[in-house]
């Protein structure tokens, strides 16, 4: 029989010496079993039926249609427009004054900001019309006035002015536009249709547009005063940019690889203004001949007393200013620099904004605050509305549209922008246009 003797008092137990004693080694971890792979995670090979629905390749679309569905943002607009027009007319539109410093920093303010956004809200729906100037727009921005838009592409303000109609949106015409002030009418007779005029040394031809314009059914009358003389656009001087577009061997290289906008140019009626019937020469010349230096706010009080619709002035840029206009009879201000087109390192308008929001707020005043100049998206829509514009005007980001694609580029480019801002605004947590404020938007440290 084996006993078992066990100590009296375990604790007085003296431990045995291990120092000696080399340690156990670990044991193999062992093998997981083949019982413990979940069966979705075994290899097998696939089946027909399983790699069938899986093997949907897509067609290549070749057509505008297709081409202008893949574009997603207003930048991809400006790419397939850049590989479709020529240097000349893209680089018109495409660029700025001097070293094009105001146009880079008007893009970089929108973007430099913070979106503060609002949870638990109820953004099932998205209701982004507005009103401007008296009247219901369905989006809360409008088409901007450009020159020569038919050399861009030959559909030019006519495809601006009909998708601006069908989109429920003010289109302005510029003085420098090639289409009569009749004919954009005929072509969106139901669109609301407003006029942009630069006042002419000639005061009768000025009197004239404007006559024409009231005529016509435009009830907002937009003066730009920002040109007293044209800026240093130099991609224009470095292209020989000319009206119209003259062909020399540079351009009929360049014609070369966009067969389908010379053949819509060379076949459709040549280029008309809305307040000249013809003209052959540089744009530069086109601009001094045309802008009257002598400008100021006397001119300013006779245009009040001579237009009976709604008056706005383009061009403003610094607070003094838009109290000044507001105080000579405008109903509205535009805080724009020309896009960049003019002054290099010019006041930014997005900037600008709270300030001259704050001023005419202050001085109770009712005058529409409107802004141009670096939108790109509709995220820039939301950001100028929340810090107080009650409108915004788009030029470049329609006539890339236009360039990639006639009427349907510029609904695409509409369509873009309008999908932009219902995103942005339901991840603010913000369902209409008036909820949007300053506590929505954070610039910046600059």
């Amino acid at each position: 029989m084996t006993h078992t003797i066990q100590p009296s008092n375990p604790e007085a137990t003296p431990a045995p010496d291990t120092t000696d004693i080399p340690a156990a080694p670990s044991p193999a971890p062992r093998p997981a079993s083949s019982a413990a792979v979940p069966p979705a995670l075994k290899r097998r090979i696939p089946k027909y039926s399983d790699l069938a629905p899986l093997m949907q390749f897509k067609k290549p679309g070749f057509s505008k249609e297709a081409r202008l569905k893949r574009a997603s943002t207003v930048w991809d607009l400006r790419d397939i427009a850049k590989r479709r027009t020529p240097q000349a007319p893209f680089d018109y539109t495409d660029g700025a004054a001097e070293a094009e410093i105001t146009l880079r920093r008007a893009r970089q303010a929108f973007l430099d900001i913070e979106f503060r956004p609002g949870i638990l809200r109820n953004v099932s729906a998205i209701d982004l019309s507005t009103e401007i100037l008296g009247k219901p727009s369905r989006l809360p921005v409008g088409i901007a006035p450009t020159g020569f838009t038919r050399m861009m592409q030959s559909e030019g303000e006519y495809a601006g002015s009909q998708a601006a109609e069908a989109a429920g949106i003010p289109y302005t015409l510029s003085t420098m536009g090639t289409a009569s002030i009749e004919d954009v009418a005929a072509a969106a007779p139901n669109g609301r249709n407003w006029f942009q005029l630069y006042l002419w040394t000639d005061r009768d031809r000025s009197l004239e547009l404007i006559e024409r314009a009231a005529k016509a059914g435009n009830d907002t009358l937009m003066v730009t005063v920002d040109t007293a003389v044209a800026g240093a656009r130099l991609r224009d001087v470095r292209n020989g940019m000319t009206i119209p577009p003259a062909l020399t061997l540079k351009t009929v290289l360049d014609a070369s690889y966009r067969p389908a906008w010379w053949f819509n140019f060379l076949t459709h009626e040549p280029l008309t203004f809305a307040s000249l019937s013809r003209y052959t020469g540089t744009v530069a010349d086109l601009i001094n001949s045309m802008f009257d230096p002598t400008l100021t706010f006397e001119d300013l009080d006779w245009l009040r007393e001579t237009w009976k619709g709604k008056l706005v002035v383009k061009g403003i840029q610094t607070v003094e200013d838009a109290r000044r206009v507001v105080d000579h009879g405008a109903d509205g201000v535009i805080l724009s620099n020309h896009g960049g087109r003019q002054l290099d390192r010019a006041p930014i308008p997005f900037h600008l904004l709270p300030e001259v929001k704050q001023a005419l707020t202050a001085d109770n005043s009712d005058a529409a605050i409107m802004l141009d100049t670096g939108i790109m998206s509709g995220a820039d829509i939301v950001a100028a509305l929340a810090l107080g514009a009650d409108f915004t005007l788009i030029g470049r980001a329609y006539l890339y549209g236009l360039m990639a694609g006639g009427r349907a580029g510029v609904d695409r480019a509409l369509q873009i922008l309008e999908k932009d801002m219902a995103r942005t605004m339901a991840l603010l947590g913000v369902s209409r246009v008036a909820d949007l404020t300053p506590d929505h938007v954070r610039l910046l440290a600059k």
